[in-house]
């Protein structure tokens, strides 16, 4: 599909409401005040999905959605548990009953739907990338820090692997000194969803997801997580990129030459001294959604695994063990995004229901710690360019911000 056929169905227009009720009968006990978070939802897909349960997981309201058109809109109404739906993205923006919009949308779309539901009032969980440029990026951040500054609006991104207990629990152990001094920070992010020439998607067209591809979509994550953790920030990196399909071959049945890359090696100093690689990869048979990062201090090595998410690996120099996700041996900070006993394993959803739960404490005034913002949407902007422009020069260059 063509960009400009995506931004006409499904971008603020104007229109007639068009409202359908479907009643919830899958909502959980309500842990949040329904005024305090009814929720609109733009876009039906997969992550569309996800955000609908992990709002009403929370306890919010989902109180509509919008898709690319009417029919989809009313159809996700009944699927996802929403009251009803809009006919256009707009009307759904402009809803008074609506008080948080998610942006769910291919990638072009972000800017104009997000800043519109800022211009609206509303509070905005935006998928990543922000933008498919800096610029753009740049833009929507500086508009989110007006709104917070304003009237104390939240603009969240969803980096949501940083709701993992383990990753919190990880943290913890940097944050107090247990890991000591860190040297090395290494990992990867590899997917096959990608990895033959029959198989496409937008994001692989640079004018519906940008031109980073493989980094904006994944390495982004790769890079927020080891930041996050670590509490350290990429200062310098050297990238190379491939494309290991040259052409792809659509729903059309034509091939089609393909402008961004399907898998990206990175080297990296940061501020805090240590050294690191990373592999990113949309293109390696069998790998389904493996994010995995290490860090190695002085004292000890840390390792996650998002596909083994219930423990984390730690490193000495006399034995090794693995910490299992018990929310009666977690730190405090870990303890509390683990949602259930030990033995019944949490994971990729249960991370976006915290997500939606710290937005809602945000947006009652209350300052979760690790709660993603547009701020951190432009961060991953800065490095996404930073890797094009090392990619593009062959040398090591600086990340800004």
């Amino acid at each position: 599909m063509r960009a400009e056929e995506v931004a006409r169905d499904i971008a603020p227009s104007a229109g007639t409401t068009a409202v359908t009720e479907h009643p919830t009968t899958d909502r959980a006990p309500s842990r949040l005040p329904a005024a305090g978070y009814r929720a609109g939802i733009i876009g039906t897909g997969f992550i569309g999905e996800v955000h609908a349960r992990a709002i009403r997981m929370a306890g919010g309201e989902l109180v509509a959605v919008a898709g690319i058109d009417d029919a989809t809109a009313r159809e996700a109404a009944a699927d996802l548990g929403a009251q009803g739906h809009t006919a256009t993205a707009q009307e759904l923006v402009d809803d008074p009953g609506i008080d948080v919009i998610h942006v769910c949308t291919p990638n072009f779309l972000h800017v104009p739907l997000a800043t519109a539901a800022l211009a609206a009032g509303k509070h905005v969980v935006c998928e990543k990338p922000l933008a498919t440029d800096l610029d753009g990026a740049v833009a929507l951040a500086g508009l989110a820090a007006q709104a917070a500054a304003a009237d104390g609006r939240v603009a969240v991104v969803p980096f949501a692997y940083r709701f993992h207990p383990m990753v919190r629990e990880a943290r913890e152990r940097v944050r107090s000194g247990a890991v000591g001094t860190i040297s090395l920070v290494h990992g990867s992010y590899l997917q096959d969803w990608l990895l033959r020439a029959s198989d496409d998607n937008w994001r692989v067209d640079p004018a519906l997801g940008g031109a980073s591809r493989a980094f904006g979509d994944i390495g982004s994550h790769f890079c927020d997580l080891l930041e996050f953790t670590t509490g350290q920030r990429i200062t310098r990196l050297a990238a190379q990129t491939a494309t290991v399909n040259a052409e792809r071959t659509g729903a059309d049945g034509r091939p089609t030459a393909v402008r961004t890359e399907d898998a990206v090696t990175l080297q990296y100093e940061t501020d805090g001294g240590a050294l690191g690689s990373a592999v990113i990869s949309q293109v390696s048979a069998g790998r389904k959604n493996r994010l995995f990062l290490e860090i190695s201090g002085s004292e000890s090595t840390l390792a996650f695994d998002q596909e083994a998410p219930e423990s984390l690996w730690e490193g000495r120099r006399g034995t090794s063990r693995l910490l299992i996700r018990d929310p009666e041996s977690l730190s405090p900070a870990a303890a509390r995004y683990s949602r259930l006993p030990a033995g019944h394993p949490q994971g990729y959803q249960d991370c976006f229901t915290s997500l939606v739960g710290d937005t809602a404490a945000a947006i009652a005034g209350r300052a979760p710690d690790g709660l993603p913002t547009f701020a951190d949407g432009l961060r991953a902007a800065h490095l996404a360019e930073a890797v094009a422009r090392s990619a593009r020069t062959g040398a090591w260059v600086e990340v800004e911000a």
